[in-house]
């Protein structure tokens, strides 16, 4: 079964950078969601292997933190894995701290070190 990655908040140039190395690298389906509303929506819809949800979003430039505690504080889609799109390491820190797994930045899409972290759960 093909799996799906959620993506929340990215740009356009930035979600399709994302989503040609994830459909490339794993050949699973990339879905896009703007903000928490949509992204909550979608995960109790589809089935959803990993969620990555950018630092901020592109849309009004909400902290991706708040997505991710929103989506931990869900009972029925809290346990998916979720990951933060960022290059700095002090606030992967306090994604894990919020219940994400550690994420990547988007400086290191296409990394071998990224495709290791993501194999796990696309692999």
């Amino acid at each position: 079964m093909t799996k799906k990655v959620l993506d929340v908040g990215n740009c356009g140039p930035d979600f399709h950078a994302l989503k040609s190395f994830v459909e490339r690298q794993f050949g699973a389906k990339v879905l896009q969601a703007d903000g928490p509303e949509d992204a909550l929506e979608i995960l109790h819809r589809e089935t959803i292997d990993l969620v990555l949800v950018n630092r901020k979003l592109d849309r009004d430039y909400t902290d991706g933190l708040e997505v991710i505690k929103q989506i931990k504080a869900d009972p029925a889609v809290s346990e998916t894995p979720t990951m933060l799109i960022t290059n700095y390491e002090e606030h992967q820190q306090t994604a894990i701290s919020a219940g994400a797994v550690h994420g990547f930045g988007k400086l290191s899409i296409g990394k071998n070190e990224t495709i290791a972290l993501l194999k796990p759960y696309l692999g």
